[in-house]
């Protein structure tokens, strides 16, 4: 069973907590490389919303299974 994610939209920090990641530049490589869940700006800020995260995870997941 998955964890619930939050309603609000998830920041670099948030994915780094939670996919233990080394640090947030991973997360913004994994934006440029176009290999990580979809982000959005907001001003200068971005931002991840909770439903792509999950899809790009569940992605993940049936790869690695494949």
């Amino acid at each position: 069973m998955a964890l619930p994610l939050p309603s609000r939209y998830l920041t670099p920090d948030d994915l780094v907590e939670m996919f233990e990641l080394p640090s947030v530049e991973t997360v913004y490589q994994s934006r440029r490389k176009r290999t990580g869940p979809r982000g959005f700006r907001v001003g200068r800020h971005l931002r991840f919303d909770p439903d792509d995260v999950r899809a790009w995870g569940d992605s993940r997941r049936s790869e690695a299974a494949a």
